[in-house]
């Protein structure tokens, strides 16, 4: 019943975000030319009915948006490409009007309640030195049942597919939870000897190891067996959607639990925003949209996919133990020779704390020492190490240099 009450919840609340949205002063600007002594006041209307009608998650992707990026000191075009289409997920291709090659990479997004599109920044700066590619996983909700499960083997088996159709002598960057499959997917391609095996793996702010300094997510996901979260945070996909039938992990559930997590912050954005739309400093408004647009986007997970994340890494740590198996063959991260690794932290991330990442530098054990490299960004939270400023003027230049160092 869990995803019908959301339903349900939304609906009846969809009047209301239109009859607010259709009520802002903005929508009748005749009326304040004639009588501009309420201004002050059409602006705090303007701004509450705006908030009103913003109250509401969507459900399909926001889009990346990228038309453009600047390549040396010239503007060239970008467009945006399906490389290869699966049931539950696409890679994308950001095609570039050049010339000259460049060093090809894959950014592994993560698959935990919103669209790729959170690594919209990450994604504009690689493509000033770089082949850009993404995962673009589908909502789970949006799947027809005969597509099938979809668990963690199924996510390791799509990486791979996405690095073999990527071609030979790429690289790979995985960001938070997506970091434990990659290296799962190096090392069973390392394994196989794969032609395709990249260069280079990035691992940014990932769960490798969680029993590292454990955060409030680590210790939130032991407090209860796995069952209790089948039970209690598993629902049904409603026979409206395309997946009608489908067990799934909502979006809607994951974002309220981020949200809880820093609930006050989000309120004193909120506040921000009010008050910028109220004094009509839209330009600074607009910024503060963009990220919720962005954040009140989600996505389901299925069932399968997300309660063998938490059983897998999040409360067995199998791949930090050396027992964890793709379809009964045990991953050996030792197997990985050639592929240079840099493991990314942040020194103020909750989500995933100091040490959890750079564990893959002991998985990693037959790695020489001039192909492992560990950068730790001081003074940035879990979404700073691959979006803002920070990534972009300390944290990238660290990645492309490991990728040019390997060309």
């Amino acid at each position: 019943m869990l995803y019908q009450m959301y339903q349900f919840q939304d609906d009846l609340i969809a009047p209301l975000r239109r009859f607010s949205d259709s009520l802002r002063p903005g929508s009748f600007p005749g009326v304040l030319a004639k009588a501009p002594f309420l201004n002050t006041g059409a602006k705090h209307l303007s701004a509450l009915m705006e908030m009103i009608s913003r109250y509401q998650l969507t459900h399909t992707s926001p889009g990346f948006g990228i038309d453009s990026v600047m390549v040396g000191n010239r503007e060239v075009a970008v467009t945006e490409e399906v490389a290869l289409d699966l049931p539950f997920g696409q890679m994308l291709h950001f095609a570039k009007d050049i010339d000259s090659p460049q060093p090809r990479i894959l950014v592994v997004a993560p698959l935990s309640g919103h669209f790729a599109t959170l690594l919209r920044g990450t994604v504009e700066v690689l493509l000033q030195d770089h082949d850009v590619y993404i995962t673009d996983w589908k909502n789970a909700r949006d799947v027809p049942l005969e597509a099938g499960r979809f668990g963690v083997e199924e996510y390791v088996d799509y990486l791979i597919r996405f690095i073999e159709e990527m071609g030979p002598n790429g690289n790979i960057l995985a960001v938070c939870q997506p970091c434990v499959q990659a290296l799962i997917a190096v090392a069973l391609m390392s394994q196989d000897n794969h032609p395709a095996t990249p260069r280079t793996m990035t691992l940014m702010a990932g769960p490798i190891d969680v029993r590292e300094s454990p955060t409030a997510v680590n210790l939130l996901a032991n407090e209860k067996p796995i069952d209790w979260f089948k039970r209690n945070l598993i629902a049904t996909v409603p026979a409206r959607h395309a997946g009608g039938g489908r067990r799934v992990y909502p979006g809607f559930v994951q974002v309220f639990a981020f949200m809880a997590m820093n609930m006050s912050r989000h309120r004193k954005a909120h506040r921000k925003l009010y008050d910028l739309l109220a004094k009509g400093e839209n330009e600074e408004a607009a910024k503060i949209k963009d990220f919720y647009d962005e954040y009140f986007a989600v996505l389901d997970l299925t069932e399968e996919f997300y309660l063998e994340t938490v059983d897998l890494i999040f409360q067995q740590a199998q791949l930090a133990k050396g027992t964890y198996a793709h379809r009964g063959r045990l991953v050996d991260p030792g197997a990985i020779r050639h592929t240079a690794l840099l493991t990314v932290e942040g020194g103020r991330d909750d989500i995933c704390s100091l040490g959890q990442t750079a564990a893959a530098h002991d998985l990693c054990s037959s790695l020489r020492p001039h192909l492992k490299r560990h950068h730790l960004q001081a003074n940035v939270g879990h979404y700073g190490i691959f979006n803002g400023k920070k990534w972009e003027r300390e944290v990238y230049p660290v990645v492309r240099n490991m990728i040019l160092a390997m060309e």
